[in-house]
């Protein structure tokens, strides 16, 4: 199969960002506040938006490299070997003292889920080696790290040439740090709730719309790109799949519309068939299965 950049070479993406044990419970409904419920299931998996999403772009085809930090407890050699074992660079990430970055994500029966993170480790992640970052195609960072490490990480990659593209997840963060973040962006990937916080404009806004694919507004018009239909087990990650897979397909440079287009379709197949797999960090399919989930979707769109 062609990789996800034309040309026979892969696409080399740089992801700076968090990453994460999660411990998840499935339960039969999502509890109201005040009201406790009980789980049908606990397990743990290694996650974080960060891993996830680097994850995601590997196993589409990329060659990647993780810009990240963690702990010094038994978490983190866990959480490196699963980056290792998807074949991901680890020459940028850091273990800093105390506790690695924890998820609790809670799942209900109908595959909706609530999620509680507590940083640790990647609340104090800063950029300790640029040279990593300025050797890629496209840097693809969120909002899980400290705002000014993004920052610090896109203005590397803008002045190396890169594409930066910027997850807006999780909402809420503030300050100037931000709105500099958002003039470096070249891309911007929020859900709806995350683009209705989000206040800049982006050349290239893509809005995640779940089930119903994605929706682009930018330099190439405004469309909505839909996504296969599959009957989701667990939405846990397919976002952050979403995120990884259109990072490996987005075109370097310039590109041109007919290739993120192809980007945009790839990657909302992918969070598709992320649905089919309980946990986040381990629901990235591959790039075969994402070309045909594509392939098949578009053609029963035209």
């Amino acid at each position: 199969m062609t990789p996800p950049n034309v040309g026979g070479m892969a696409a080399r993406v740089c992801v700076v960002g968090s990453v994460n044990l999660d411990l998840i419970f499935d339960v039969n409904a999502l509890p109201r506040p005040g009201e406790t419920v009980l789980a049908s299931s606990a397990r743990s998996a290694p996650g974080g938006k960060g891993g996830n999403q680097a994850v995601a772009a590997a196993r589409a085809g990329a060659g990647v490299q993780f810009v990240g930090a963690v702990g010094d407890d038994p978490a983190a050699d866990q959480l490196r070997a699963h980056l290792l074992t998807n074949g991901i660079g680890l020459d940028g990430t850091v273990g800093v003292p105390g506790p690695s970055g924890t998820a609790i994500i809670v799942v209900d029966s109908s595959a909706e889920n609530t999620i509680v993170v507590a940083p640790g480790a990647n609340g104090h992640l800063t950029l300790a080696d640029p040279a990593v970052i300025r050797d890629c195609d496209v840097l693809l960072t969120q909002l899980e790290i400290p705002v000014t490490t993004a920052v610090a990480a896109a203005s590397e990659a803008r002045s190396a040439g890169a594409v930066v593209m910027v997850n807006a997840s999780p909402a809420g963060r503030v300050g100037d740090a931000l709105a500099e973040l958002a003039a470096i962006a070249d891309v911007v990937v929020a859900n709806e709730s995350e683009a209705g916080e989000w206040r800049w404009r982006s050349p290239h806004f893509v809005v995640t719309l779940g089930a119903r694919g994605a929706f682009y507004a930018g330099a190439d018009g405004e469309f909505h790109v839909p996504a296969p239909a599959v009957a989701a087990v667990d939405t846990t990650g397919a976002g952050d799949v979403f995120a990884g897979v259109l990072a490996a397909n987005w075109p370097p440079g310039p590109g041109s519309p007919a290739r993120r287009l192809r980007a945009l379709q790839r990657a909302c197949a992918a969070g598709a068939l992320a649905t089919l797999v309980p946990g986040a960090g381990d629901c990235a399919p591959y790039a075969d299965a994402i070309e045909h989930a594509a392939e098949r979707t578009a053609g029963g769109s035209t």
